[in-house]
C-alpha cells in the first residue's frame, strides 16, 4: 500500500508575528539570496498578497516575481517593513567564516 501525500503549504503555519520572524530569519542565515526572496513570498502569501503589494508600493505581479529570487533592494525593503519586519545587518562570527 502507497502512502498517501500531503501538500505542505508553510504559509499556512505562518500565523503571527514571531513565527514570521523565525522563518525569515533562517532564510536570512542561509545566505542564499534566491531562497531569502523565496521565503519572503511565503510570508507575503501568508500576510494576504493584494494587502501586502499595496503597503508595499508594489502590484501583486511583482509580488508573485519575488519567487524568482531577483527582487530589487526597494522591493525587498517595502515588502519586508510591509509584513512587519525590519533589515539589519550584524557581525559575522569567527565561527561562521570558518
Amino acid at each position: 500500500m502507497k502512502e498517501p501525500i500531503y501538500e505542505y503549504d508553510p504559509a499556512e503555519l505562518l500565523t503571527d508575528a514571531e513565527s514570521i520572524a523565525i522563518f525569515m530569519a533562517d532564510a536570512f542565515e542561509s545566505g542564499d539570496a534566491s531562497f531569502i526572496a523565496q521565503a519572503l513570498s511565503v510570508v507575503a502569501r501568508a500576510k494576504g498578497m493584494t494587502a501586502i503589494a499595496k503597503e508595499a508600493g508594489v502590484t501583486r505581479a511583482h509580488l508573485y516575481q519575488l519567487k524568482n529570487g531577483n527582487p530589487t533592494l526597494k522591493t525587498m525593503i517595502g515588502v519586508m517593513r510591509a509584513v512587519g519586519l525590519d533589515m539589519t545587518a550584524k557581525q559575522h562570527s569567527e565561527a561562521a567564516h570558518g
